[in-house]
């Protein structure tokens, strides 16, 4: 029914909708949450702490983490909190941010202009004041990095877009330069890293790899592979999905079966969602990897 009437295609399966989003849960609101539990800062305690000592940032949460995928989000909060970092992130009363990503893809300039100029306007007092703006989706991220600057969206989307980095950009950066370190655990299993095409194209993948090979013991290994075949809304549409399989089994599909022993990584939502119904792996973030190697203090 939903290929006759929606055009998804029928071998497809389809995001959950759910209720808990990132954006209605307590422990992602300092509004909301006790002083014991708030992993998120105001934003005047966030530029006060990035002013005292350097170590805040902004986690900007797309719509894909945020609503579909909560758990990621709050990984990478937990993550970066365990670093040392305090954290802000922009949200909405009602509803929430969006780069404009996805209607950029449909061709809808003035609707994707209009939600990247909000996100943009929010983001600028903390860029402007050097805050590092850290993002988890590569196509949402880099949206800032790309698409922003010729939307003719005024002098703060070039601000924006040099304060803004991938998750793993960001502390692969900070770890080098001795401003942070992650306390892990060993690594259960080696590790395969399939990049998402805007990591590709912005040279980001090698981050992700450089980053989990600080995991103790790990063999982090990237998958030599095209795109995943789904490019957001493409490999759902019934009248490409034969197109999308035939992309994933070009090269990450079949990788991804003959290494039963071993953790897939992959950052992108589509990404992850390809490698689930073409090999019934579940993939996860590098964010979901790390928080769950995380060293925490025993109860």
């Amino acid at each position: 029914m939903s290929e006759k009437v929606a055009g998804f295609a029928a071998g497809r399966s389809l995001p959950r909708w759910r209720g808990d989003t990132f954006f209605n849960r307590p422990e992602s609101n300092s509004r909301g949450a006790g002083a014991g539990t708030a992993q998120f800062c105001d934003a005047q305690t966030t530029l006060a702490a990035h002013a005292a000592h350097g170590k805040a940032a902004v986690l900007f949460v797309d719509t894909f983490n945020g609503v579909f995928e909560t758990e990621t989000a709050l990984a990478a909060a937990r993550v970066l909190h365990s670093a040392g970092y305090t954290l802000h992130t922009v949200r909405k009363d009602r509803g929430h941010y969006c780069c404009g990503r996805t209607f950029l893809a449909v061709g809808k300039v003035a609707e994707a202009r209009a939600r990247s100029a909000a996100l943009i306007a929010a983001l600028a007092p903390f860029a402007r004041a050097g805050v590092p703006i850290v993002g988890l989706e590569p196509s949402c991220l880099l949206t800032l990095r790309d698409e922003a600057l010729v939307m003719r969206l005024g002098a703060d989307a070039a601000i924006v877009a040099k304060q803004s980095f991938l998750f793993e950009e960001f502390l692969s950066r900070e770890i080098r330069d001795g401003r942070c370190s992650l306390e892990l655990n060993c690594a259960p299993a080696p590790i395969m890293v399939h990049g998402h095409c805007h990591q590709k194209a912005f040279g980001a993948a090698g981050s992700v790899v450089e980053l989990l090979s600080l995991i103790p013991g790990a063999t982090v290994k990237a998958i030599e592979s095209s795109c995943c075949g789904m490019a957001g809304s493409f490999g759902y549409e019934a009248e490409h999905y034969a197109m999308s399989v035939r992309m994933g089994e070009a090269g990450l599909l079949p990788a991804v079966r003959a290494a039963q022993e071993a953790i897939v990584v992959a950052d992108g939502t589509s990404c992850r969602h390809q490698i689930f119904d073409g090999a019934g792996r579940d993939a996860v973030h590098a964010a979901v990897l790390l928080d769950g190697l995380l060293k925490r203090p025993s109860s």
